[in-house]
């Protein structure tokens, strides 16, 4: 996202799992493909206000074809 200049994904700490600015909400049909959510994942979310059950650091998941079509959703305060 961040290399492309997705609007709302700021990524501002490369990838660190340290910051929250790639907070993305995504559908439930495809949250299990999105792998395991870690512990340091899991402590930023939780400091997230507009976490969501399906909430995801997008710095996080490794992208793989089983995403293809895949679309994610952006917490109202990252637009």
């Amino acid at each position: 996202a961040v290399d492309n200049a997705v609007p709302g994904i700021d990524g501002d700490c490369g990838g660190e799992c340290a910051c929250g600015t790639c907070h993305m909400i995504v559908p439930d049909e495809w949250f299990g493909k999105t792998g395991r959510v870690g512990d340091a994942e899991e402590q930023m979310l939780s400091m997230t206000p507009e976490r969501a059950r399906t909430s995801r650091l997008g710095c996080q998941v490794e992208i793989t074809e089983a995403m293809d079509g895949m679309t994610v959703h952006l917490p109202e305060f990252q637009m």
